[in-house]
Order: structure tokens, then sequence, then C-alpha cells
């Protein structure tokens, strides 16, 4: 999912950097980027309205949506008077189940509260997106599956010396992620970051909103702010893995991290590193069934597709599930959404067969 942020507010003037400015509160930042914004810029009428567009967008027909629209102006107030007086508190979840492919527990917030966590987002995400390393694309403007999949492409070629040697790459994928942050760890990252501690405060309010069956663990799938609070926790083994182990051919997409070299004995060194890291650092583990060392040559499956060094294919499983979703819904944009996709690799021959589809029907 592409996160929802207007381009304004992508400002650098939102974060101190390296210690030359002044943080919230006239306290010099400590060495690293230090956000500027604080509470007040969060809980502003301003910031909730601005929000509460965002939020609207492709929501308007849906009835609880609308029921807070009724009163908009009223719920708005009241929000802010909560948060200002620091009485808000988060609402239970709504806990249903979606099959996206695989099946996935899906918790959903009131309007109220998502309403708040586009508020907390649109502030945050500015700033987090400038820490972020390049080569992370999850839910990030303008980094998403495709240029994740080109960044791959151009990798490999890097490392292959333009498809002239072998290309081993190590794929990795961690075991329940959005169940497993746990929320001290986190807390304690957002503490290196965001000197004001009403900030701190709120986003501990929407942090233990939600656990997954273990008290101060887990995060709701569902939640905009989520998306945002999980590449924030993983941005620790990303520059781990960049800046420790200087490895330069490392991807990451959410979950999901590639790496790329020439000496798969290499590969084999670091795989216990990294494993160890995420298990002492963030109490993560890797999926012991999905984790695998190959050759570029035989396939790579990643995100979606089978890459190989002079093309990808669509995943045979994505490729059933795209042909069964065309014949049962022919609408325009539905089509041309896939007819863009299969753009992105070597889909002609998939993409007659959705046009016969949509031909003979």
């Amino acid at each position: 999912m592409n996160p929802i942020i207007s381009p304004e507010f992508v400002s650098t003037g939102q974060f101190l950097n390296n210690g030359q400015s002044v943080a919230r509160g006239g306290h010099k930042s400590s060495g690293s980027k230090r956000l500027i914004n604080g509470f007040a810029d969060v809980i502003s009428i301003d910031n909730l309205l601005q929000s509460w567009k965002e939020f609207l967008r492709g929501k308007r027909s849906r009835k609880d949506v609308q029921i807070f629209a009724l009163d908009l102006v009223d719920n708005i107030l009241c929000l802010h008077q909560d948060l200002a007086g620091f009485s808000y508190c988060h609402d239970l979840y709504q806990a249903f189940h979606i099959s996206d492919p695989k099946p996935r527990n899906i918790h959903k917030a009131t309007v109220r509260d998502r309403l708040l966590h586009h508020a907390i987002y649109r502030i945050l995400y500015p700033f987090f997106d400038q820490v972020f390393i390049a080569d992370s694309f999850s839910c990030r403007l303008n980094n998403g599956t495709h240029k994740a999949l080109n960044r791959f492409k151009s990798f490999a070629y890097q490392v292959g010396h333009n498809n002239t040697r072998t290309v081993w790459v190590l794929k990795c994928d961690i075991k329940k992620f959005f169940a497993n942050i746990n929320h001290r760890i986190l807390k304690n990252i957002l503490s290196e970051y965001i000197p004001d501690k009403d900030v701190l405060w709120l986003l501990d309010r929407v942090i233990d909103s939600f656990n997954s069956g273990n008290p101060g663990v887990g995060l709701p799938l569902g939640n905009l702010t989520s998306q945002l609070l999980v590449n924030i926790y993983m941005n620790k083994f990303d520059q781990f893995v960049k800046h420790k182990l200087k490895i330069k051919h490392y991807i990451r997409y959410a979950d999901d991290f590639v790496i790329l070299s020439e000496d798969k004995d290499w590969l084999l060194h670091i795989l216990p590193k990294l494993a160890d890291f995420l298990q002492e650092a963030l109490k993560l583990q890797l999926h012991p069934n999905k984790v695998f060392i190959k050759t570029l040559a035989s396939g790579v499956d990643w995100l979606g597709w089978g890459n190989f060094p002079h093309y990808r294919v669509l995943r045979t499983s994505t490729r059933r599930r795209m042909l069964k979703k065309v014949r049962g819904d022919l609408k325009v944009g539905t089509v041309s959404s896939y007819l863009g996709m299969l753009k992105h690799g070597n889909g002609h021959e998939l993409e007659k067969k959705v046009m016969e589809i949509v031909k003979n029907c």
C-alpha cells in the first residue's frame, strides 16, 4: 500500500541535523536527526482538518465515515480538546479476516482514531522518510514495488558485471512481522528521534492500543501509523546492514529483504550475523522456511515476480489469481491496473490472455 501524504508536507525544515539547530524546548539535538515539529503541530485544528481531507479519499460512501462527517466540526473539536487535555484514549479495534492472497488478520480502528493516525502520519512521515535508507521500499512515497524491482535488476547487473558472472541471492523473510514488533524497543527508537515528550506520549497511546496476544508486543495490520512504525523499527536493521556490515547490494521491502553477491560463501557467513542482530536488537526471527540462497539464473521469486538475469515474469500463483479476478470483474479500472502492472515485466503473452477475456465477455 502506498502512503497517502500531501507533497507540500515534505519539508527539510521539519528536522534538525547533526546537532546544529535547536529542538523543541530549546535543547540541542544530540548528533542524529531530530524532529523539530511538536505536539501542537500534530493536534492542531489545521492538521486535523487536512488529515480529514486525506483520510476521506475513497471512503465517502462508508457508513461509519458518513456518521462521523454529520458532526464533523464538533467531532474534530472534541478530538482536539481530548488531545490538548491529555485525556485521549484509543478505542478498541474491529477485527476481520481477508485473503490477500494468504489469510491475514486485519484490525480496523474507529474513524476518530484513524483520523488521528493520519494527523500523526502527516507530521512524522516527511521527517522519517529522510532518515530511512534509499533501498527501503515499502510504504514510502515514490518507493514502491516497481521501483524495488528495478533496483534489484540494477544490483543484479552490477554484481554480475552485466550478466557475465554468477549472481547469488540471499532472500529472507521475517516471521510474523507485525505480530512481533516489541513496544518497548519501538518506543526507545522513537525517543532517539523525537525530543517532544508529549508526542511520545501520544505515540504510546497508539502503540499500546493493540497487542497480538502478548502484552507489549504487536502492531495492527490496517493502521496507517503501523506502516510507518514498522519502517522506523526496521531502520535499525537497515542501518546495521549498510553501515556496520557495509553491505552494498541490500534491498528491503517490509519484512522481505534480499542481498546480492558474487560469493555464496560470504552470504552464508553473514546470514548468522543478520539473524543474531534481528533477535538481539529487535526480538525478531527469520522465517525458517523462507530463507534461501540461490543463483539469479535459476530464478528468484521476489515481490510477486520471478526474477532472472535478462527478464522477469509474473509468479504463477499471481498470474492465476489475476486472470480469475479479471474474469470476475471487467471494470475498466481493474483491467487497466493489471495491464499496467504487466508492463513492468515480460507479460506480453499474459496481456494477450487478458485482452481475450475482455473481448469474449
